[in-house]
């Protein structure tokens, strides 16, 4: 087969040019079809992982419904924060979402779990990167220091209390580590309070969403 000279010249820029283009679209190749291979199989583990955590805030006695089906979107001044619903039929008894406070190391991010009349149903830290052996200690596997919060409400303990005990608060700190639980102290106590500004939206029973849902769209289901 007659090659193009440049294709010849082994030695020459055309060759090696067009070798490593050769290369790159191999390795582009393999890349793309490795994605479109492992895509399906890490949204189910991650899925999984999110029900098991979900399961960890939200009792199952609790409710009667897939929870990872029953999601909605909160409009918030940050950023629009999905919220998971447990239903009983068609009432809510609780929710849950993430929320997320910045620890010593970097964002800390908990998922919180609350019920209808607004008390911690669980709270646990989906990921940080906190000092192992004193900041880690958020973790259930470390320490039972993050069940403290269960039952908890905004008027229990009073708001000037919802502090570490450094800051004249309730909650115990680490020592050496007083950062990493303020900052979760902080992001749950923010989660409970935006779960009393939107007490109504988060607890309006499935048929009630419903009609709200169609309220604000069109026939051809588009927002209006």
């Amino acid at each position: 087969m007659n090659l193009p000279l440049f294709m010849r010249d082994r030695d020459g820029i055309g060759y090696q040019a067009g070798l490593l283009g050769a290369f790159t679209l191999v390795a582009a190749a393999l890349l793309v079809s490795g994605d479109r291979i492992t895509r399906g199989p890490i949204a189910e583990r991650e899925a999984e992982d999110l029900l098991a955590s979900l399961s960890e805030v939200i009792p199952a006695t609790l409710h009667d419904n897939a929870l990872l089906a029953n999601s909605m979107t909160l409009p918030t001044a940050d950023a629009p924060l999905i919220v998971y619903r447990a239903l009983e039929g068609l009432e809510v008894t609780g929710v849950a979402f993430e929320v997320v406070g910045q620890g010593y190391a970097g964002p800390i991010r908990v998922l919180l779990g609350i019920d209808a009349n607004g008390r911690v149903l669980g709270a646990r830290v989906l990921a940080h990167a906190e000092t192992p052996g004193l900041g880690d200690k958020i973790e259930l596997a470390r320490d039972d220091w993050i069940l403290d919060f269960d039952g908890r409400s905004l008027a229990d303990p009073e708001p000037a209390r919802w502090a570490v005990k450094k800051d004249g608060g309730l909650f115990d700190q680490f020592s050496g580590a007083t950062i990493t639980p303020r900052a979760v102290v902080g992001a749950i106590k923010g989660g409970l309070e935006t779960f009393a500004a939107h007490r109504d939206t988060l607890t309006a029973s499935a048929v009630l969403q419903t009609q709200i849902d169609e309220q604000v769209t069109d026939g051809r289901g588009t927002a209006r």
